[in-house]
């Protein structure tokens, strides 16, 4: 597939603002790993599709992956080749990604252990921290601690947003402790999303979240090198979404906390005159 043929799926992100203020090198490398993570998502995701033709897509993408880091025609890969030179992109961060969807293709995830959820988060998440990092122009060892603790922060808060979403396509990302811990017994992803103890388990696992915007916010508090007005907005966006999401609670049938776009323009804003 050309570049020209890639979903501009960035352009649909409610951080598309964030993204905007960047250099046009780091920009553009953004938008490509943002289409690279929604291409391989949407496999992950395709209710209609064999999981063994999923599966094969997704090994599809690692073939072309080895060619672009091998020198060879990366064949659908080919939109990332330019950003990957550019930005020394690692290929086991690409890889993590696909790991993370394959785990969603092998089988419907439901209430992991906090360990497995972790590796999840990892793949699913940090790993692009860890390639955001780069292009953002982070030094790499502080880069990949705010991957670590920014990416488990965000999809944490993603999984106890999409509680409902998740479980009407047969997942449960709430772990089995958090479960156990609000007396929840596994059954059915719709029984467990129906259960009005899910307030308990959630609450469980938002602590765990806050504990991760809070050690991000550390490592991004001395201002260190690079851009970063996007993860800087997506901390604060996301952490007021999850803050939100514990006024209203977790106990069905809930209400859906989406994002205020006036209020990310208005944050883009105050980050711009902050610095």
């Amino acid at each position: 597939m050309s570049k020209a043929n890639v979903p501009t799926q960035a352009t649909r992100s409610s951080f598309y603002a964030g993204m905007r203020v960047l250099p046009k090198d780091e920009r553009e490398a953004m938008y490509a790993v943002y289409d690279f993570c929604r291409i391989v998502d949407d496999i992950a995701d395709d209710q209609h599709g064999e999981r063994p033709a999923r599966m094969a897509d997704l090994d599809a993408w690692r073939v072309d992956l080895d060619a672009l880091y091998a020198g060879r025609d990366p064949g659908r890969a080919a939109f990332l080749a330019a950003h990957v030179h550019r930005f020394a992109l690692e290929r086991a961060d690409f890889e993590a990604v696909i790991d993370g969807m394959a785990m969603d293709v092998a089988q419907d995830i439901r209430w992991p252990s906090e360990a497995e959820l972790d590796a999840y988060c990892d793949h699913v998440a940090s790993a692009v921290g860890r390639l955001s990092v780069n292009i953002f122009g982070m030094d790499r060892e502080p880069g990949v601690a705010l991957a670590h603790h920014l990416g488990r922060a965000l999809q944490l808060t993603n999984i106890l947003r999409d509680i409902d979403e998740d479980a009407e396509i047969g997942r449960v990302y709430i772990s089995a402790e958090a479960l156990r811990l609000a007396g929840i017994e596994p059954t059915t992803p719709q029984a467990i999303a129906a259960d009005p103890r899910m307030d308990k388990a959630a609450r469980h696992m938002a602590a765990r979240a806050h504990e991760h915007y809070r050690q991000a916010g550390l490592i991004l508090a001395p201002k260190p090198k690079g851009h970063l007005i996007a993860p800087r907005l997506m901390e604060i966006a996301y952490a007021r979404m999850l803050r939100r999401m514990e006024q209203v609670g977790w106990a069905p049938p809930r209400e859906r906390v989406r994002s205020n776009k006036l209020g990310l323009l208005l944050t883009v804003l105050w980050l711009l005159v902050a610095g």
